[in-house]
């Protein structure tokens, strides 16, 4: 799903162009899935990152893609219409993917942001701040860096003794001294377009990978004299790529924890924030609860005061205030104001259920619109129908709406009563306040008030059990009742109730 461009403060930082780097193999994923499309909190790698440059308001944004283009190019289609892709042909480095960007755009001036494509944990917030710092301190290239406990496998940032950055050495070409420093390099860059194509034309390839490295760009600058800047991450995550499926699930984990910080502080309810995942695309009203299992995923809204969970899915669904789903799996499913779903029931793309309403435990629906009031409660599918207001669908109905090659509707009116076990063969209609009788199965028009009534009469086979069950625990105890009631007829039938009056009620 496209979100809208958000428009930015009047004082806040802008950029002329935002440049993404998603051309990697992303070998270590072991997967045929380019890297940056793999997923997390409900978007993409690349998707996290384009997200938070949104709020810069880049006039221009490309990504720079190689490994996977075709699949690369498809998604930022749905995500990022107006960006524009740019193919490294060949993978040399992160330099030079910088170049390959900035010459599809010739004619750009200005502020460019350079951002790699697998740091799903950037926040708007933090590159705000350095875009922010980098126009205060007049600078020409500024990198974003943190302190990390661990900075095994990242660049490190060499500062001079007044503490400007001096260069950044990756670690394979660091010394020991070197390697020990723990403020890394982010991978996140804001320089001077113009300052940026001249450096990237005179990157060296002498290094241990043999490619022109973007870090390479600030040595340069530092020697010339042009004014540079190092700007700090409040929070260390906010700069942590993600290289391999340990590391995806990781920065799922910090990202959740995130979201779920949020919501709590917001005045939702997380019962068990450890078994709790909800997506970034997510919104949760005041006073909503989520009980332990759930899973909120895609633009699913959850309503003020609703509850929802245990042990519960919703993919694309609208949860009104109030409501409860219990134990259930939802997609793209509307759950109207004080509705109640589960527990256990599976609820498809087309289910609108109005307030009130109720779909209980072990059913199915699908393409299906539920009246005010009115309850699906137990063991039944319904598909491709409309239910009126205030009526009762009994249990083990099911919607027959499928003849092999087209689909078909059922119309239930206001205040019906659907008797037990019955087949509704569509297209069917059951007028306002009609009954069906227990296991009937419906192939016409029910009138309103009437009873439809589509069933063989019941025949009785006394003796069965004893002739053909001999031995058995219930033919002994058949033997013993019909010893205390004394010997029944040898075959009988019992009367036919079709059309009785009374059978609407014994069939609720």
């Amino acid at each position: 799903m496209t979100h809208p461009q958000p428009v930015p403060a009047p004082d806040a930082p802008t950029v002329a162009a935002v440049v993404v780097l998603a051309a990697g193999q992303g070998t270590r994923m072991r997967s045929s899935t380019p890297k940056v499309l793999h997923t997390l909190g409900g978007r993409s790698l690349v998707g996290h990152v384009l997200a938070a440059a949104e709020p810069l308001a880049a006039g221009t944004t490309v990504v720079v893609v190689g490994s996977g283009r075709d699949q690369v190019e498809q998604h930022l289609a749905q995500v990022a219409p107006t960006a524009l892709p740019v193919v490294q042909e060949e993978q040399l480095g992160s330099g030079h993917a910088a170049a390959v960007a900035l010459a599809a755009v010739p004619d750009l001036a200005g502020s460019v942001l350079v951002v790699n494509g697998d740091s799903p944990l950037l926040t708007s917030r933090t590159l705000a701040t350095l875009v922010a710092a980098h126009d205060e301190a007049g600078s020409v290239f500024t990198v974003l860096t943190a302190e990390v406990e661990d900075p095994t496998g990242l660049g490190r940032i060499v500062r001079d003794e007044r503490g400007a950055p001096r260069a950044i050495v990756e670690e394979r070409d660091a010394t020991d001294e070197q390697r020990a420093i723990r403020e890394v390099n982010a991978g996140v860059y804001v320089a001077d377009a113009g300052t940026l194509r001249r450096v990237l034309s005179g990157l060296a390839t002498d290094n241990a990978q043999g490619e022109q490295y973007l870090t390479d760009a600030l040595a340069p600058l530092v020697e010339g004299g042009a004014p540079t800047a190092a700007v700090r991450a409040d929070d260390p995550d906010d700069v942590l790529g993600c290289n391999d499926r340990v590391e995806l699930a990781a920065r799922r984990r910090t990202l959740n924890d995130r979201v779920l910080d949020d919501l709590m502080r917001s005045g939702v309810t997380v019962v068990d924030p450890l078994t709790t995942w909800v997506d970034v695309t997510v919104t949760v009203g005041r006073d909503a609860v989520l009980e332990p299992g759930t899973q909120l995923r895609g633009v699913t809204t959850v309503g003020d005061a609703a509850h929802v969970g245990p042990d519960t899915t919703l993919v694309d669904c609208t949860v009104a205030e109030g409501a409860t789903v219990v134990r259930s799996h939802c997609l793209g499913a509307v759950i109207g104001p004080r509705a109640t779903v589960g527990p256990f029931s599976y609820l498809r793309p087309g289910t609108d259920l109005a307030r009130g309403s109720k779909v209980g435990a072990f059913v199915e629906t699908k393409n299906v619109q539920v009246g005010e009031g009115s309850k699906v409660p137990h063991l039944s599918y319904v598909g491709d129908a409309t239910i009126g207001t205030g009526s009762n669908i009994g249990a083990a109905t099911v919607f027959v709406n499928y003849d092999g090659v087209a689909k078909h509707r059922t119309t239930i009116g206001d205040h019906v009563r659907v008797g037990s076990d019955t087949m509704l063969v569509a297209p069917v209609t059951v007028g306002d306040g009609a009954y069906t009788a227990a296991g009937s199965v419906i192939t016409s028009d029910v009138p309103p008030g009437a009873m439809g009534v589509a069933r063989a009469a019941q025949r009785n086979v006394a003796g069965w059990v004893r002739r053909r069950r001999s031995g058995t625990p219930a033919a002994e105890a058949a033997a013993a009742a019909e010893g205390r009631a004394g010997a029944p007829r040898e075959d009988s039938s019992g009367p036919s109730r079709t059309g009785d009056d009374s059978e609407g009620q014994r069939s609720r």
